[in-house]
């Protein structure tokens, strides 16, 4: 799965994370500082954090060539230790969507700082505190147009070339089966393997693999706004003043959530990779039906869908008591950051657009922690279909296949 794609990947991975921490040390160490060598050297302008000239910004340019100089050492590294087919599509192509990640979480910044100055504008606008113009009005929304058209932009851009990631990623898998088939072809399912899991792995771990990151850089980018925004509102609803009461209320919140759900869906990995099983016996011997009049007879027929059935129906009934959790949990999330505001809000201790901007930044930073709550499923997903291509190259090391039985029992387990 990874070793076809990724040169020698455990240690890649690790060096990726330990360069990756080196790179933020010294970003955070004084390189920030560092553009005007390369004459790049204006601090930041807090009065284009929302506006669109943000993102071409000198503080921003020093930002992207120091991230390009980074990604090119250690890519000409690993190409000189580890030469790999693959290499300019698994180090400089996965750099290129850390990237576009990056720039959508600042997107999302730029648009949080946009919020203050325009809802403060609706306010004072509404309750006549002071005159607004028309064209006040329309510049802000021009504004927002302008970062939104350039989201819109990268977002197109990102998926054309996750996409093509991703094939690249399935194609590299297939070639490396492929190489190995005369000891694979005799595995149950192999077929659907080598056509179906690779693609559905590759797919499922990018958009993980981007979730998660993104996830990190939202904490990065919006923990610092949310802890500024702490000052202004520190009373919480039946308790009173916490200091850092955002930050800890969103951090809480999310952890009950997080730990809540794995709880409730415990039963799910294990139950999805038992359907996979079922349903690729089933469709086995409906292909041997079709060139071989003895195959794929009523009786036998009968009783590969009642294996189908039966697993379906455990899935719906364990996935029912999940969702009715996963909803009210969800659901009890839309009215959380009101219920959290409500003393600020009472005592008109904050403006329309200081709420929102807090609302925003604080559903950034739940959403972050939430990572596991917005993912369960497709992590359910992503092991059943592990499960199956790693017993598949269990083969390829020259080991036996396992029986199906003993494939359940280690489902079931999980």
């Amino acid at each position: 799965m990874f070793v076809s794609f990724f040169p020698r990947p455990k240690l890649f991975f690790w060096s990726l994370v330990l360069w990756t921490a080196v790179c933020v040390g010294i970003w955070y160490s004084g390189a920030n500082g560092l553009g005007g060598v390369f004459g790049l050297g204006a601090a930041p302008d807090p009065a284009q954090a929302g506006r669109v000239s943000v993102f071409w910004s000198e503080p921003f340019l020093w930002f992207y060539l120091y991230f390009t100089i980074a990604t090119l050492l250690f890519a000409a590294f690993w190409q000189f230790y580890a030469p790999h087919p693959w290499t300019r599509w698994s180090i400089l192509g996965s750099a290129l969507i850390l990237f576009i990640t990056y720039f959508q979480v600042q997107v999302s910044v730029a648009i949080n700082a946009w919020y203050g100055p325009f809802y403060d504008t609706v306010q004072a606008a509404l309750a006549k505190t002071r005159p607004v113009t028309l064209d006040e009005f329309f510049a802000e929304l021009v504004t927002f147009a302008g970062i939104a058209f350039i989201a819109v932009g990268v977002g197109v851009f990102s998926r054309f070339f996750v996409s093509h990631w991703i094939f690249r990623w399935r194609t590299a898998m297939n070639e490396y089966y492929m190489s190995y088939w005369p000891k694979l072809r005799s595995v149950e399912g192999a077929s659907q393997r080598v056509q179906e899991d690779t693609m559905r792995f590759s797919t499922t771990m990018e958009g993980l693999g981007v979730n998660l990151i993104s996830s990190v850089m939202t904490l990065i980018a919006f923990l610092p706004i949310l802890l500024q925004y702490s000052y202004t509102i520190t009373e919480m609803p039946f308790i009173g003043e916490v200091p850092h009461a955002l930050v800890w209320a969103a951090i809480l919140w999310a952890a009950f959530g997080t730990g809540f759900l794995a709880l409730v869906g415990i039963k799910l990995p294990g139950l999805e990779f038992k359907n996979q099983r079922v349903e690729a016996a089933y469709r086995k011997e409906l292909v041997y039906g079709e060139d071989h009049a003895d195959r794929a007879q009523p009786p036998t027929v009968g009783d590969l869908f009642s294996n189908v059935r039966r697993n379906y129906f455990r899935l719906y009934f364990h996935y029912t008591y999940f969702n009715i959790a996963r909803i009210v949990y969800l659901q009890t999330d839309n009215i959380f950051p009101y219920i959290i505001l409500a003393p600020s809000i009472v005592a008109g201790k904050i403006t329309l657009g200081l709420m929102q901007q807090v609302l925003n930044a604080f559903e950034q930073v739940r959403s972050s922690f939430q990572y596991l709550v917005n993912a369960w499923t497709t992590i359910v997903e992503l092991l059943s279909v592990y499960k199956r291509l790693r017993t598949f190259e269990m083969v390829i090391h020259g080991a036996p296949p396992p029986p199906p039985e003993v494939e359940d029992q280690r489902a079931a387990v999980a």
